[in-house]
Formats: structure tokens, sequence, C-alpha cells
């Protein structure tokens, strides 16, 4: 639970309230990154921010967005640096706001190539972390960051990060990006049977189509809706339908 956080400016409470506010509005379409993201930068009195997305085909972050990173040190990240990375999945795994150290210690971070020739390269010493994810289906995260001359984070970052989460959690799962506009009508058909919980049988016996016909429709959702399984089309169905 997220006690009250009571070391905020006049200023950050106004900001504070603003991020709820545009969180709320349900008109960002897809661009809650960019018109939120560089608010909760200056709330959390940071220095760098970078969000990704998590492909689970590829198995890799991709659609980056950042401030004050340097472009070409985010490519080299997508390239090399995410494969050598030592602490990002242990963070995604918590599902909650983290400090860095929690996953490693600094002490330990600062040997490795992944801090030396990358973090360090724009200046990233001190991080909190927030994966979020909503219905079996991965959100872009967000990655904040203070340089070496700054103090570390501390519980208030933390504190708004949890108060926020929720906020951010919704606003991104609304979000347009994969929809059931990507399917065709039989594909449709498919998925919302699916959702209605029918076996691929009864599917076959409602569609009056064959059983093969109808697994291959299936791995079409599963495919195109960006799901591991009938669960989550199911989910996705019902949460594009609200």
């Amino acid at each position: 639970m997220v006690g009250p956080i009571y070391d905020m400016t006049s200023d950050e409470v106004r900001i504070f309230a603003n991020i709820v506010g545009s969180l709320s509005a349900q008109n960002l379409k897809d661009a809650v990154r960019e018109v939120v993201f560089p608010d909760i930068l200056t709330l959390l009195r940071a220095d760098v921010l970078a969000s990704f997305e998590w492909d689970k085909h590829s198995k890799s972050y991709c659609k980056p967005f950042m401030i004050n990173q340097a472009p070409e040190n985010v490519a080299r990240y997508q390239k090399w640096f995410q494969y050598r990375d030592p602490m990002t999945d242990k963070l995604r795994d918590l599902r909650r706001p983290a400090h860095v150290a929690e996953v490693i210690s600094k002490r330990e971070l600062n040997k490795t190539e992944f801090y030396n020739d990358f973090l360090a390269r724009d200046g990233m010493q001190h991080g909190v972390n927030l994966f979020m994810h909503r219905d079996g289906r991965e959100l872009a995260d967000l990655r904040v960051w203070r340089t070496k001359s700054r103090p570390d984070f501390g519980n208030r970052e933390l504190d708004l990060l949890a108060a926020l989460a929720p906020f951010v959690r919704r606003a991104l799962s609304i979000a347009p990006g994969v929809s059931l506009e990507q399917l065709t009508d039989r594909e449709r058909d498919v998925a919302l049977l699916v959702a209605r919980g029918c076996s691929d049988k009864d599917i076959a016996r409602v569609l009056n189509i064959g059983f093969a016909t109808v697994r291959t429709h299936l791995g079409n959702c599963l495919s195109k809706l960006e799901c591991s399984n009938r669960a989550e089309i199911a989910a996705h169905v019902a949460r594009l339908s609200n």
C-alpha cells in the first residue's frame, strides 16, 4: 500500500494531478508515453527516461521512447546490449516499481559491459523501473535514471510510481495497437466464439466449417492478436469489447 507522499512542492502536486487527469481522459490514443512520461520524469526529479515494448515473438524490446538519451545509444541497446542486460528481465518479473539495486548491487553492475559501455554513455547511474502487464498482455515499460552527481532514488519515487501505476497501466492497455479489425471476418467470428467459451468442435459446428479450418483461423487469431493461448484471446476480446 502506498503511504502519504509528503515531499512534493506545490508545482509537483499540480504535475501529479495533471498526469492523473491526462491518463484518465481516455483520449490519449497511442500517445500515452509522449504526453505523460515527460511529466513523470519531472515529478521523479530524474534525468533520463527510456521506455520499450516487449515483443514476445522476437523476445526483444522494441518501439523505444526516450528522453535525454542519445538515439544511437538506444539503437546499440536494441541491437546488442539488451541481450547482455544483467538486470532488466529480473526487474520485469517483479511487475512493480523497483530500484535497480534490488536485483543487482551497484558494485556488481559497475563491473559489467552493460554499465560501462551502455548506461555510462548517457550518465545513467541510479535507476528505478516499472514493468506492467494487463490481461496477459505486456505493456510499455518505464525506466527512469539519475546521473552520478545526483542523489539516489528513495521511497518517495517508488511511492509515486506505485500511485501512478494503475492509471498508466489502464491508459496503456486501452491505447490502440492490436485490434479485432486486423482479423478477417471469419477469424473474428472464431475469436468471438472462443471468448464465449466454445471449443473447436463447437466453433466448427456453429460456423459450419471443418475442424482443421477452425484450427487454421485460431492460429491466425493467436498471431494477429499477439496472444499465446485461448485464454488470452478471450481476455483480449473482452477488453476490446468494453
